[in-house]
Parts: structure tokens; sequence; C-alpha cells
């Protein structure tokens, strides 16, 4: 199969997944054709950059975080969510970096995240059959026949939010904003009065005066990018083919095909057909490529899927987000990482707890209960600390709103509470209090995993 010509549009000669059924071709093909000539949201060089902090995170010296909205939306596009959802994100990887004593990588689900699979074409709503909702980049939410028509300049639309939405976190990341001297301002508001609210500003008098100190002695943190910038990668699920493809170009220096429309794509548990067409894109281009394992995908499985998309066993190319469901993983896991490690591949192993923990309440609200959510990740843990591989990152679904959308938590959600800010149009997310205390708690199971390692060091010595 790898051997097989490979296009940016040898994908529609493959069986699909997931794909709309647009009323109106012409227009379809007129929009896909008017993107194909718009300016890429990402470059080659970024995706390169992240490819190699990756190759770090598989060796074991980094952690991945990756985390953001479920599917991004047209209505809620604002500078302020912008800025709270990555006050929120900073705020988990200084937490990982400082109290897990280890370098993260930054990898946000924003700036493209807006299509999402479905396990239905249609659902019932008040007696009449609609099309299901798939993400603002192909239909509204709203229950009427004309919203649920998909619509093809929703992706320009789309396109144009990335755009602006990159050049916010653009200027965040390297303008200041992201200056360890504001550490103790990326708390959000609503979170003041909590437990992880205490424990952040703790953390954040020992780096304020870890850096008074640095001044002392003559080091300038001004001096030094690292400290007053930071490097924040953008991903999504390349599920709406033809938008990627559309948004696929040649690099310039390199020669070779890169996805333009974020710096890393991932496959989703429904498309990863070893003969289906979105493992047939993304096999072709040069960036950064995730890929979902859950319960139903096995070692041989994963093993040819591993030598369709990462061939030349490149660093960093690879990572496998694991999305098992907090009961499955110690009964599913294993047996991949086994077969990856008896290969000799060495891919980013994150882990995913959030959607293999969805439960409807008795209320009838989607939710996912944080015990469960905390306990995949401490079963994700013990299995590499078990089998001698590196746990390297998280996968999130998280918000920087105070929503109420995932049970429990230090400063427990209820379900009599899910109705209270149930903003979500798909699934739960974590708030900015409750991903925060999922970092602190990663990064105890970072430190002791490092501990682990390191003393291990002697016996392989010898």
């Amino acid at each position: 199969m790898t051997s097989e010509r490979w296009a940016p549009d040898s994908w529609r000669q493959k069986p699909v997944q997931q794909v709309p059924d647009y009323p109106d071709a012409a227009g379809l093909a007129a929009v896909e054709t008017q993107l194909a000539g718009f300016p890429p949201l990402v470059f080659a060089g970024e995706a390169r950059k992240l490819k190699r902090a990756l190759a770090k995170v598989a060796a074991g010296d980094s952690f991945l975080l990756q985390g953001g909205d479920c599917a991004e939306s047209f209505a809620e596009h604002s500078a302020d969510n912008i800025r709270d959802f990555f006050r929120a994100f900073l705020q988990m990887a200084v937490v990982l970096t400082f109290a897990g004593a280890s370098p993260v990588v930054k990898l946000g689900r924003i700036a493209g995240q807006f299509a999402k699979p479905r396990s239905s074409p249609t659902e019932t709503v008040d007696g009449v059959e609609l099309p299901i909702y798939r993400g603002d980049i192909v239909n509204d939410n709203a229950a009427t026949p004309e919203a649920r028509r998909p619509d093809p300049r929703r992706q320009i639309e789309a396109y144009r939010q990335s755009a602006a939405t990159l050049n916010l976190l653009r200027a965040f990341a390297t303008g200041g904003y992201a200056n360890l001297d504001n550490v103790d301002r990326w708390m959000l508001g609503f979170s003041q009065d909590s437990a992880q609210s205490s424990r952040y500003r703790e953390l954040a008098d020992r780096i304020s005066e870890t850096l008074a100190f640095m001044r002392a002695i003559g080091i300038d943190p001004e001096l030094h990018p690292e400290m007053r910038t930071t490097d924040f990668y953008t991903s999504h699920e390349a599920l709406l083919l033809g938008y990627e493809q559309a948004m696929t170009r040649v690099d310039s220096t390199s020669g070779e095909p890169y996805a333009t429309s974020g710096h890393m794509v991932w496959i989703g548990d429904r498309t990863r057909q070893p003969d289906g067409a979105h493992v047939e894109y993304a096999r072709g281009i040069r960036n950064p490529i995730g890929l979902k394992c859950g319960p139903s995908l096995t070692p041989d499985g994963l093993l040819e899927l591993a030598d369709i998309l990462d061939p030349d066993r490149e660093p960093g190319r690879l990572t496998l987000i694991c999305r098992f469901g907090a009961s499955k993983v110690t009964e599913t896991m294993p047996g991949l990482v086994r077969a990856m490690k008896r290969e000799g591949r060495v891919p980013v192993w994150s882990c995913d707890p959030m959607h293999g923990n969805t439960i409807k309440a008795g209320n009838g609200y989607k939710t996912r209960p944080f015990d469960q959510i905390v306990g995949e990740i401490r079963a994700f843990f013990a299995v590499h600390q078990a089998e001698g591989t590196h746990a390297g990152g998280l996968h999130l679904e998280m918000t920087g709103k105070n929503v109420t959308e995932c049970t429990g938590g230090a400063r427990p959600v209820t379900d009599l509470d899910l109705g209270d800010r149930y903003h979500t149009f798909c699934d739960p997310r974590l708030n900015a209090d409750q991903a925060l205390e999922i970092a602190f708690m990663t990064a105890e199971l970072i430190k002791r995993e490092r501990v682990a390692r390191t003393a291990l060091l002697p016996a392989a010595a010898e």
C-alpha cells in the first residue's frame, strides 16, 4: 500500500468515512478551489520544529500537553475566550514544567478543530429526522432542516477564524504575555478561591523567587527568550478531507507536502481504516501525525498503521493518542505497547482520558466523571512503568471558561450542577480548575516516572 503513488487528492480513490452529504457539489468544488489559493495558516518549518520537539518527548526527555475545545464554535469566537484558554493552558504547562521538572511541548486543539465525527448520520428532534450536527465547519447546531444542511461556505469562515485565532495566539506566545514574570497573573478570576488556586499561587511564588535569585546573581531573564516567549503549536482532527487537501502545500525549501491547516493533524478512532481515505491522506503529508487508539485496535492493526504512516520510523512523526476508558486501559493497552516495543518503534504515547469515559447523567446531560478521567491517567502511567516505556503526554478536552460539564473534582460539579453552565455543542470539557487539578496530579506522576527511570540507569550501565 505504501508503494502506491501519493498525491493530495489520492484519498478520493479510497473508501471514506464521516463524509457530509453536500447538496451543492459545484459550490463545494468552488470553495475548495478558493481555499487552495489562500495563504497557509502554518508553515512547514514550524511543523518540522514541532516534530523535533516531539522526538524529545518520544525519547523520554519532554512531556506533551495537548488540549482545547471539543469543537470550536463560530458563535463563541472572541479574544477573551482565546485569552482565557491560553491562560489556563499556560498554568497547566508551568505546573508540569516546574512541579514535574519536565520540559513541556504545548499543542492546542485550536485554530482548526471545527469538524466532529459522529456515530450516526441523523438524529430525531421533536419527531423530525435531521442530519446530525458535524461541527461548525459543516453545518449549524440549530435543530432545523435549513441549519443542518451542509454548507461549503462555512469552510471559508473556519479558515478566517483559524487565521484570526492563530494571529492572537502568536501574539500571546511571543509578545510578552507568556513571560514567566507574569506567572502570578495567569490565574482566572473564577478560580481564585479554589484549592488548586492556592497550590498554584504557592508555585508561582516559588518561580518568582527563582527569577529574583537569577537576577541577583546577574542572570537577566529578559536576555533569555525562553523566559519571555513560548512555542505554541496547533492541531486538529483531519476529518474534512476536502478542506485538508485544499490547505496542502508543497514546501519551497524541501519540496515535500505539508498540511498547512495546523502543525499536527490526527486520525480519529472512527477513521483509521488502513485502506481508508483518512490514512491515505495522512501518510503523504510530512507533518507530525496523531493516531487515536481505542479498545478495538489490535496490536497487529497498530503495527500495520505504523508501517503506513511512519515507514521510515522518523522520530517525532507518530503520536499514539490512547483513549480506552478507565476500565479498559490495563486490559487493552499493554499489548499495543509491547508490540511497538518489540518492533523497535518509539512513538509518542499520549493519554486521552476523555473520550472513553463519556456517560449520560440521570438528568440526560452527557458528562465525564472526573474520577474516571484521573483513573485512566493513573492507569496509563502504570502500564508504561510496567513495560519500561515513557508515558509521554496528555490529550484533554478543556476550556478556560467556568463551565459545568464534567462532574467531580476538588470543587465538585454534581449531576444537578450540569445545567448551570453546560455550554458545549458536542462533548463535555474540563473547566480551568479541573484542568489545573489534572496538571498537579500528572506532575507527581511524571516525577515518579523520572525517579524510577533514574534508579534503573546504574543497572543499565552495568
